[in-house]
């Protein structure tokens, strides 16, 4: 695969920047949020026929919010997402989108159908959708709260007990684990900008999506969870959105994140999801998800 090449992209509010590896095929884009583009290196290289695009969403590693605003939204980062796809002037394109990143692009999706051929949605955290609304979001909300009240290390370890949690969240989940149990800092540094825990982790999950409209769109939306991570919190949003649009999920190898890059090493489920999605986009049932 030709070594990408890194362009900067100016939307409303932010300057987005974004990696193109060219290839003969139609574009892939690999979407995450808000991890960015260092995420999918691994899983780009297993595309070398197509033109595989990757970025960094808005105020996470080299994009930055020109706003001054404090939260990211959904709509937001679908914004820059159809201005990305715009500015590579080859649409519609395909899009493999995981996590907050498939949230973002069922948004997308809803809003500029045009734009997309097929997006497959891995594990989106809808968890405005799944039975236990109301208790999941509230410990959404606890997550961002605990980051507030206490820093990066208590907030990360309340969000790691949560997504790591199976089944229905309860009412309590009990006092906030302490950071050392996951090799995090006790220490508060004092800042409260993280893009996770400040930015997105509210906006993402609360997010309603707009099923009407996902369900008329013409692009092909297949969702996907993994293997590894039934009855976590992703996973079962993946569930909830497929029921809602009338589809059975695709299950993918690995779990929610194990085919992405990281500090740990190459992934281990990267090459067996690269063939699933391979599969999954070459599929000759192109039929609307509310079709």
């Amino acid at each position: 695969m030709t070594a990408p090449r890194t362009h900067t992209l100016e939307t409303a509010g932010a300057v987005v920047t974004y990696d193109v590896r060219p290839g003969d095929g139609p574009p892939l884009l690999l979407v995450g949020s808000p991890m960015g583009a260092s995420g999918f290196a691994s899983l780009a290289a297993h595309f070398p026929d197509r033109t595989v695009v990757t970025y960094d969403p808005r105020g996470a590693d080299r994009s930055r919010r020109t706003d001054g605003a404090a939260e990211s939204t959904p709509e937001e980062h679908a914004d820059d997402l159809s201005r990305l796809i715009t500015a590579l002037g080859a649409g519609p394109v395909d899009v493999f989108a995981s996590s907050g990143g498939a949230v973002n692009a069922l948004v997308l999706v809803a809003r500029h159908p045009e734009q997309v051929r097929t997006l497959v949605a891995h594990e989106p955290p809808a968890a405005a959708l799944v039975p236990d609304r109301e208790t999941a979001l509230a410990a959404s909300r606890r997550v961002r709260e605990t980051y507030q009240r206490s820093g990066f290390g208590a907030g990360m370890a309340e969000f790691i007990r949560l997504v790591m949690h199976r089944g229905p969240v309860p009412a309590d989940l009990g006092p906030t684990p302490d950071p050392a149990a996951f090799g995090l800092p006790a220490d508060d540094d004092g800042s409260r900008d993280d893009v996770l825990l400040a930015q997105n982790i509210v906006s993402c999950t609360h997010h309603e999506h707009d099923v009407d409209a996902l369900r008329a769109a013409s692009s092909r939306i297949v969702i996907a969870v993994g293997e590894g991570s039934a009855g976590e919190l992703a996973h079962r949003g993946g569930e909830a959105v497929a029921e809602r649009l009338g589809t059975t999920p695709v299950v993918f190898p690995g779990d929610h994140g194990s085919f992405l890059d990281s500090e740990y090493g190459q992934p281990a489920d990267v090459d067996a999801v690269a063939r699933k999605l391979r599969e999954v986009l070459a599929a000759e049932d192109r039929v609307p998800a509310g079709g």
